[in-house]
């Protein structure tokens, strides 16, 4: 444009926008409603000032004000483009009150962005980041590897599995809102702003329970708070507490438990009866081998190291990758025959039994009373000892191996029971629900474990009474069909924790 040319309207307007403050060009943008049309709703539920050092963002939620709409979910499931049957925050209900005087009380939640998450604790890759300057659990979609510990390890069911990514997703809080100044999703849908974002100190969450039913605050330190003017009632309890549900049973996990300890047991016998190393080492490559079918990316498994400070699963990888070798070069040693043969084997013994306990903290660290440490390393070394001496009955054609093989599994098939039916007698016992589970929904397998047990009994009988090895291998074969129903039921009976009320999803 010319200096000589007239000075128009358009000039002059776009003059002063450059000579315009932000407060005056906000006023405009107001004034011709080019400000988001939730905008005077929302503002008030978001914080003014960003969360300094010991600080972070949580989510605060007004049961007073929760009707249970759940426009919260549907504008988390839209505005996060989720899949159709993907959902990153829930409703649940809380029941209580007497028959006269009933109560109610929906309960929305999501991820509660904890001081100290499980979630980020068990990763073996990394996969979760706990961003310094606002407080809140991000996942990283592209490190993960689908293992699932996570949804494991979390006692409020907020890490969700996606089977058609093969990793898992979660709330983020919708971080990149907030950092513009926009409130998340569930916070703008709510039509009764029961949601809102507050900044909280670190160290300020309490040891109790957030709520009736939910875990113990002392293990995560969830941040999100519930209030309500009334005081809820004392009795209390989530709307799905008499449920009786099925966990997810990941078979991969069933099987490469199986096989892999039937490895350390065949391993162990193996020191005194070399032949069975090749046996052994057969074992633990098909179980690592099905163990991959678990996950989801299983290419991104060989960075299980980055987890070794705080992951189980990365350790329990680590132990079972040095057992390979050390079972490979037992298997060697022995075939030739050498002299350093024993002595790899009780090393390889000793890495097998680590490998073993590994597995057993994955599911104690994990802190469901069904998986206590008491229970699991019964379960799991047990298994170990019973199989070990199968082998050593095969290979040794001994009867009286044998015999002691199957005395063995009824003493843990005993202990296991005794356990049970005292859950089963006392409705506070923390493992009675699982229990009930076990004896009702997972009866016939239940069943199944102990018809194998008998008829592996009755294989011991027929051994006294003839010169082949049949008898031997038949009950071997009964008695990991044993070990597998009673994986079955470890998994399916060890009821989940999650926020009151809220259902289990099928599948993942």
């Amino acid at each position: 444009m010319s200096k000589d040319a007239p000075r128009t309207l358009i000039d002059d307007l776009l003059a002063e926008q450059r000579t315009l403050t932000a407060v005056e060009r906000f006023a405009q943008k107001h004034e011709r409603h080019e400000l988001p049309a939730q905008a005077q709703y929302y503002r008030d539920l978001i914080p003014l000032n960003k969360p300094q050092a010991g600080e972070q963002y949580a989510f605060a939620v007004n049961l007073d004000t929760c009707t249970g709409c759940k426009a919260c979910v549907s504008a988390c499931h839209s505005m996060n483009g989720l899949d159709e049957d993907e959902s990153w925050r829930s409703l649940g209900l809380l029941l209580g009150g007497s028959r006269r005087e009933p109560w109610q009380q929906t309960v929305t939640s999501a991820c509660h962005h904890c001081e100290d998450p499980a979630c980020a604790n068990g990763c073996p890759v990394l996969a979760y980041e706990k961003d310094e300057a606002t407080g809140i659990v991000r996942h990283l979609d592209d490190q993960c590897i689908g293992c699932q510990y996570c949804v494991l390890k979390c006692p409020y069911d907020v890490p969700k599995y996606s089977e058609k990514r093969g990793i898992v997703r979660k709330c983020d809080m919708c971080q990149g809102r907030l950092a513009a100044g926009e409130a998340p999703a569930c916070v703008q849908a709510c039509p009764n702003e029961a949601i809102r974002i507050e900044v909280v100190k670190s160290g300020a969450s309490s040891d109790e329970r957030m709520l009736p039913g939910t875990f113990e605050s002392s293990y995560t330190r969830p941040t999100t708070t519930y209030r309500s003017s009334a005081a809820l009632p004392t009795n209390a309890r989530p709307g799905d507490s008499g449920d009786l549900r099925l966990e997810h049973a990941h078979w991969p996990l069933i099987a490469m438990l199986a096989f892999t300890q039937a490895a350390v047991g065949t391993y162990a016998a193996a020191v005194a009866l070399p032949q069975l190393a090749i046996p052994a080492t057969v074992l633990l490559h098909v179980g690592l081998a099905v163990s991959v079918l678990h996950l989801g990316r299983p290419l991104g498994a060989w960075r299980f190291f980055l987890g070794l400070r705080k992951s189980w699963m990365s350790r329990e990888i680590l132990a079972f990758s040095v057992l390979a070798g050390a079972g490979v070069a037992f298997t060697g040693a022995a075939y030739f025959g050498w002299e350093i043969a024993r002595l790899l084997g009780i090393a390889t013994v000793v890495f097998g039994a680590i490998a073993v306990a590994c597995s057993a903290m994955i599911y104690v660290d994990t802190r469901r009373p069904w998986w206590s440490a008491a229970a699991t390393f019964g379960k799991f070394f047990g298994s170990t000892i019973v199989l070990g001496l199968h082998a050593a009955a095969i290979a040794a054609a001994s009867p009286i191996v044998l015999a002691v093989a199957v005395a063995a599994h009824w003493l843990l098939v005993g202990w296991e029971t005794r356990r049970n039916r005292h859950s089963l007698e006392d409705e506070e016992h923390p493992t009675h629900r699982s229990a009930r589970i076990a004896s009702l929904l997972m009866r016939g397998v239940c069943e199944l474990r102990v018809s194998a047990v008998l008829l592996s009994a009755a294989c011991a009988a027929v051994a006294f009474t003839t010169a082949t090895g049949w008898p031997s291998i038949i009950a071997a074969v009964l008695a990991f069909v044993a070990v597998i129903a009673e994986r079955t039921v470890f998994f399916t009976a060890a009821c989940a924790p999650r926020m009151p009320g809220i259902p289990a999803r099928s599948g993942h």
